[in-house]
């Protein structure tokens, strides 16, 4: 994505943090960039990135895009498998938007070069776990990458837009009860952005888990802004675990895609036996299903995998369709046209996130969220399969309507006294804690909410869990930190040295997932039931009572609200962020 900082016109040489912008998008994923390009053309949006290279969960999906594409399929029918996989969490009113404006977004898609897999003229479907018909498109094995690529392109011609690399948001700026900007880290800098409205397009939280297929910035920085902020969450306690990601020592649980066996590849246990034979629907049963099962089967064995036979695939059609996989498993020694390659479950997808209604909106007025941070309804207690890079694109596209209140007039420069100051001068005496220190609160934190918070959870782990999470959340100075931070204003900027920056983007980063690991913990507590990705060995059944969202806001206990009910709007009295 270029420099450090890219601008698509050339209006003024100031720096982002002296200038008002009308949407401010954190992330630079599908949702991100689909929210760049489908915002109304008037608006100047700034895009932060939080890293220097692309590395968004999005680019990492090999799956697919679902979409009702072909005469033999139907609406009807995808809304369906969506509404069943979902174990009656599912928005009726969100899973119809999906699916009915699916088809309109692979048009767009198209529209920007996207490559899709064709045969012939015709676009390729392949069939995946838990969908009645072959609906999803793929671009071989690294369909997420291509879609972002093919988004990028077009997003970054968009005038007026300008994107910030490295950039790091910290904390939303709410004010009169509405989000007004954002708090960023870019480079050696802090400071807080203006901005008319805010969209998190920032992903979801798997990086809370010591195992799974996400990127390391997936760890749930948005979901922890928007609650401090007072927004409300939504189904927490939903947490996708793949059934497939490569199991080998000291190497990246690289997902092995579910379209795998679509085409025939099948789950072996080491004696050869099937781990899910007894599931309707065998090896593409639901996500949640195959994971549990490999678990159980891997705990009575005393293994840390299990294996997938991609031999019945056949090589010539793995070469062709999944390309990623071959090379990868080939990287690591493996050859999967011979022998079966290790995998076991990992964290994939979180279902729940910042509650938004069928624009984007959340409850907190100012605040919009698209993608895996959000809570649309659309996944209820379970994904389906690729309906989640599409749930990125027609709810990005929600936002064609968005008109912040008081635009920013992005021509103005931000009023104020435009102080710059040092770590010294804001916070004296303040020491921040050794980088391995809080990289080793992170690990831990890591492999607690694995083996406590991950594919089958107890009462009394939950418990356990959330005492050492509350323990440890005031280890780290950041109560005194945040305060003198929040007394910053818009102009002033805090310079820093090069190691302080990176012990305060990382102490910043233990603290959101500290934040996001409680309401995590909390939401399963609450929930004393087992549904969908939620399983609880002392509850293990569904209950009809619980056939409701959980919810979750800042200064609140954690409450029910019945299925379709997507938004409560915030009391703007609950001084839950701070004003500026």
């Amino acid at each position: 994505m270029g420099d450090a900082v890219t601008q698509a016109d050339d209006s003024s040489e100031r720096s982002p943090f002296q200038r008002s912008w009308d949407v401010v998008v954190v992330g630079s994923g599908a949702a991100g960039l689909m929210a760049c390009l489908e915002l109304p053309p008037e608006l100047r949006v700034l895009l932060l990135s939080k890293d220097s290279e692309p590395r968004s969960a999005s680019r990492w999906a090999q799956g697919g895009i679902a979409a009702v594409t072909r005469p033999d399929d139907s609406f009807a029918s995808h809304i369906a498998d969506t509404l069943k996989a979902g174990a009656g969490l599912c928005d009726p009113a969100a899973v119809e938007l999906l699916v009915r404006q699916a088809p309109a977004c692979v048009e767009r898609l198209l529209s920007l070069d996207m490559a899709f897999d064709r045969h012939g003229a015709e676009l390729s479907t392949t069939l995946e776990a838990a969908h009645s018909h072959r609906r999803v498109l793929h671009a071989q094995d690294r369909t997420g990458g291509a879609l972002v690529e093919a988004l990028e392109r077009r997003a970054l011609q968009r005038p007026g837009l300008c994107c910030l690399k490295g950039a790091v948001a910290l904390q939303l700026w709410v004010s009169a009860g509405r989000c007004r900007g954002l708090q960023v880290l870019h480079q050696q800098e802090l400071g807080w952005i203006r901005s008319g409205a805010v969209v998190l397009a920032c992903g979801g939280g798997g990086h809370l888990f010591a195992h799974t297929t996400n990127p390391s910035q997936s760890s749930g920085d948005g979901v922890a802004m928007a609650w401090r902020a007072g927004a409300e969450l939504r189904d927490l306690e939903f947490v996708q675990f793949h059934p497939t990601a490569l199991m080998l020592p000291d190497a990246p649980h690289f997902l092995i895609s579910e379209a795998v066996r679509g085409e025939g590849g099948r789950l072996l246990d080491g004696a050869g036996a099937s781990p899910v034979a007894g599931l309707s629907g065998g090896d593409l049963a639901p996500r949640d299903q195959v994971s549990r099962a490999l678990a159980r089967r891997m705990r009575e064995l005393r293994t840390d995998h299990l294996w997938l036979d991609l031999r019945p695939v056949g090589g010539e059609r793995l070469e062709r369709q999944f390309p990623t996989i071959l090379r990868r498993c080939r990287e690591l020694g493996l050859e999967p046209t011979r022998n079966p390659i290790p995998v076991a479950p990992a964290a994939h997808y979180w279902m729940g996130g910042v509650a938004t209604d069928l624009e984007a909106a959340t409850s907190l007025p100012g605040l919009y969220a698209v993608g895996e941070v959000a809570c649309t309804g659309v996944h209820g207690a379970n994904r389906l399969a690729s309906n989640s890079l599409m749930e990125c694109l027609v709810f990005a596209r929600q936002l064609r309507r968005l008109q912040p209140a008081d635009p920013a007039g992005a021509t103005a420069p931000i009023t104020g006294h435009g102080r710059q100051f040092s770590l010294e001068d804001l916070a004296p005496g303040l020491t921040l804690p050794d980088p391995d220190v809080l990289r080793a609160r992170i690990q831990a934190l890591r492999r607690l909410c694995w083996q406590e918070a991950g594919v089958e959870r107890s009462g009394s782990g939950l418990r356990r869990a959330l005492a050492w999470v509350q323990e440890r959340a005031g280890l780290w100075p950041s109560g005194s930190l945040d305060a003198r931070l929040a007394h910053l204003e818009p102009g002033d900027r805090l310079s820093l040295e090069p190691s302080a920056a990176a012990a305060l983007q990382r102490g910043q980063n233990l603290q959101q997932r500290l934040v996001l690991a409680e309401r995590l913990i909390e939401a399963a507590l609450f929930r004393q039931e087992s549904r969908g990705g939620h399983f609880r060995t002392d509850a293990p059944a569904p209950q009809p009572f619980w056939e409701r969202h959980s919810f979750q806001r800042l200064g609140h206990p954690v409450q029910t609200a019945p299925v379709g009910q997507l938004v409560n709007p915030v009391n703007v009295d609950s001084g839950a962020a701070q004003d500026r």
